[in-house]
């Protein structure tokens, strides 16, 4: 596993640059999964627009205008937090490179770097809006274009989904979360995709109504982006090993020098969480709950190799696990037992699935149900993956479920319901040529 690109560079390249271990594997997948996302929204807005089911709506702008404090101060804000942590990593080399993560969230950082930025960038602004000033600022007219506003939609998305995602596991782990608030939200642990989706739903068809958007052409567009952006940053959950794997398969060990998946009899479970007792005591209150299930790799998916079915997720970025002979530094752990990769699982089933979308998207002529689809697809796979999935369960009537099994079920009913009051509402001036 990779905890940051240092890593990732070190093992697949052979070289090492130490400013790597800035950029985390998990937060480099999810900015590849909102670029690709964005790049596949635009393009389904743009044929929704050719189609004339989304419109532009005409917008005054102003040009010829000075920089106002808000834009200045704003830059210097920008600029400062730059210099402080940025370069600061850079002058303060020493002390950032024991922990760049600690050192990146902490109180640490070159405050002359942070000033001395902060008056460039606000000079800056400043500077090239007066050489652009005009004597009158001249007010246009524009018409802007459900396309052009992916931008605000991304932003707002990035912000609200990660606030979702860490906000609904903290009332699944509320003891854990009021321990250390602080910790439990800076972390790169403990997200959700439905807590994120969730909310970002809510802020960004808000958005959506005040620009005068065609709702169903709108979630339809992003039904196939929405796909093809989780299977990506589920890429970052496994790379990373950033915990959101399944649970044990009793039917594979770890070496714990090579990481490497070993097979073992069932009957050895035991036998391996006692020579690993301290780790699993901390772990688990009760070590007969130890979540497992033996499945041996079958001779007829022999070409698979035996990671596809039980992962050690060696040198994991949330340190979990017991110490890797001959390893220093901060990643040095390995699951005793191996786990069902259920990231790996998810990226498969969901590259899947959006090409399933993507093909579909032209065929279906009632706007809304290709998003109905989605939520269908998304809640079947989450509903079956949680199955072997480590999760905080309820007891709700006497049944178990997961808080995504929950929600997945509800997304599988209100798909159900959205396709069928879409196409029994829908009209001939609704329906796509």
């Amino acid at each position: 596993m990779y905890p940051n690109l240092y890593y990732a560079f070190k093992d697949l390249l052979g070289v090492e640059i130490p400013v790597l271990k800035i950029f985390q594997t998990f937060g480099f997948f999810v900015a590849i999964a909102f670029l690709a996302g964005a790049y596949v929204l635009t393009r389904e807005l743009k044929r929704y627009e050719k189609m004339g089911l989304l419109k532009g709506i005409p917008e005054k702008v102003i040009t010829g205008l000075p920089a106002s404090q808000g834009e200045i101060i704003g830059n210097a804000i920008v600029g400062f937090i730059i210099g402080f942590k940025i370069l600061g990593i850079f002058f303060q080399w020493d002390t950032a490179s024991a922990d760049l993560q600690a050192y990146v969230f902490s109180g640490q950082g070159s405050m002359v770097a942070g000033i001395l930025l902060a008056v460039l960038m606000g000079g800056y602004k400043y500077y090239y809006k007066k050489k652009r000033a005009l004597p009158k600022p001249v007010e246009q007219t524009v018409l802007v274009m459900p396309h052009q506003r992916v931008p605000d939609i991304m932003v707002m998305a990035a912000i609200s989904g990660l606030l979702g995602a860490k906000i609904f596991p903290k009332l699944e782990n509320w003891g854990d979360f009021v321990r250390d608030p602080v910790g439990a939200l800076l972390s790169f642990s403990g997200l959700t995709f439905y807590g994120g989706l969730i909310v970002a739903a809510i802020v960004i068809i808000s958005y959506a109504r005040k620009k005068q958007f065609n709702i169903r052409a709108l979630i339809d567009s992003a039904a196939p982006a929405l796909m093809l952006a989780y299977a990506i940053g589920r890429m970052g959950c496994h790379f990373a090993g950033d915990g959101d794997w399944g649970i044990y398969n009793s039917a594979y060990a770890i070496d714990a020098s090579s990481g490497h998946a070993v097979k073992m009899a069932p009957a050895a479970f035991n036998d391996v969480v006692q020579k690993n007792i301290t780790f699993f005591q901390q772990q688990y209150n009760n070590l007969d709950q130890i979540p497992h299930a033996a499945f041996e790799k079958p001779a007829a998916l022999g070409f698979l190799p035996d990671w596809f079915f039980a992962t050690g997720y060696a040198h994991n970025v949330i340190k979990e696990g017991v110490q890797m002979p001959g390893c220093d530094g901060q990643y040095c752990k390995v699951l005793p037992i191996g786990v069902y990769p259920t990231p790996l699982y998810e990226i498969i089933t969901c590259l899947i699935l959006f090409f399933v979308l993507w093909g579909i998207r032209k065929k279906v002529r009632v706007p809304g149900v290709i998003f109905g689809i989605y939520l269908i697809l998304n809640g079947i796979e989450r509903f079956f993956i949680e199955k072997i999935r480590v999760d905080t369960r309820y007891d709700i009537f006497g049944f178990h479920p997961t808080q995504a099994e929950i929600i997945s079920t509800l997304l599988v009913i209100g798909g159900i319901i959205l396709i069928g009051y879409y196409r029994k509402n829908n009209t001939a001036a609704n329906k796509l040529s």
